[in-house]
């Protein structure tokens, strides 16, 4: 976004530089109040009942305000026009368990989880509203999936577009090789939570009897390194949170891609068919939008062991062509998305340039 708009300045609630992406150094950043507090920077969730009052007290300055927004970016105001890019409903409000890092009924027991599924459901019902208000108040909706254009149709009685968010991680820069890893392995990209269903994805390895590696972190690790051990022994690689490089390397050395979770957006299948890998993927949520059977996958109904490795088996059995998949992921690419981009914003200043401020 920041990139379609070059000079916009970009407004957030909190910046911690070491915690997100470097691009963003490059752009005019314009953090509220709250990121004096250097403890708010590092831990979002406990500034929780302090983000709607924040994000209603700074105004931003431009004639179209792009807010990208998973639930606060789309209560800024002072712009001419509003076009909120939904990534999701507001968690905290619509799905606190995920929010909270758990499976439904599973959430953890930390102090800092408790103290905020405390303010969670003290402050619900006041948020429902400021969350129904913001919504109501965008003069256009755009979001990342036809999952989530249900959502917000059902949430807030809205029907959006659906623009889909170009891969991330792509061909192109350098790539450094795993430690102790082969090529040929089945490759799972999720963070390290219940809902995730990276438990199933090592149990299918188990079943196949062949190397997984898992990228990504998160506080279930623990228990699926238990999990590995016990059920495919000496299979199973947690490479954790990698850089960028060892992504692609990843990417471009695994035979398949698995994804198992519910995903709002099914991003890894085309950050894999963008290097060539097939996807077996849950028949579910994103990927709906991301897989199609035959082209650069194909699905399993249940998020279960034995249908994944049968859907795993029915890939590495029939041949792919590494040109489809590239093709199909181009179907998705960056200029697509900034050109749209581009013609919306336009449309809403009526004709013409004008200033945009650009959240997150």
């Amino acid at each position: 976004m920041a990139k379609a708009f070059p000079g916009s300045a970009m407004y957030t609630t909190l910046y911690d530089p070491d915690g997100t992406h470097p691009e963003f150094a490059d752009v005019e950043l314009r953090p509220g109040p709250l990121d004096k507090v250097r403890m708010l920077r590092h831990n979002h969730r406990l500034a929780l009942p302090l983000l709607a009052p924040a994000v209603d007290a700074q105004r931003v300055q431009g004639d179209v305000l792009l807010a990208g927004s998973s639930g606060w970016a789309h209560g800024y105001r002072g712009a001419r026009r509003t076009v909120v890019y939904c990534y999701a409903p507001a968690r905290w409000l619509y799905q606190p368990d995920r929010y909270l890092g758990g499976a439904s009924g599973q959430v953890p027991r930390g102090l800092r989880t408790r103290a905020t599924a405390t303010a969670l459901g003290l402050l619900s019902p006041s948020l429902r509203a400021w969350d129904e208000r913001a919504a109501g108040r965008a003069d256009r909706y755009l979001v990342v999936s036809t999952e989530i254009q249900r959502a917000v149709r059902q949430v807030y009685g809205i029907d959006a577009e659906v623009l889909s968010p170009p891969p991330a991680c792509l061909p192109g820069g350098p790539e450094t090789a795993i430690d102790g890893v082969a090529p040929g392995f089945l490759l799972c990209v999720a963070r390290l939570l219940p809902y995730k269903n990276v438990d199933v994805v090592i149990e299918a390895a188990g079943l196949l009897g062949r190397r997984l590696v898992v990228v990504g972190g998160g506080p279930d690790r623990s228990r699926l390194e238990a999990l590995a051990a016990a059920k495919a022994p000496g299979l199973v690689t947690l490479a954790g949170r990698i850089d960028d490089a060892q992504v692609r390397w990843a990417y471009r050395n695994a035979s398949v891609l698995v994804a198992a979770s519910f995903e709002d957006f099914g991003l890894t299948p085309l950050e894999a068919g963008a290097f060539g890998a097939p996807t077996a993927a849950l028949r579910a949520g994103g990927f709906l939008d991301s897989v199609v059977e035959g082209v650069n996958g194909t699905f399993f109904d249940r998020p279960v062991a034995a249908d994944v490795a049968g859907a795993v088996e029915s890939v590495l059995g029939r041949p792919w062509d590494a040109d489809v998949l590239r093709s199909h992921v181009d179907r998705f690419g960056e200029d697509r998305f900034v050109e749209r981009l581009r013609d919306i914003v336009a449309a809403e200043l009526g004709a013409g340039s004008g200033t945009t401020g650009v959240l997150t």
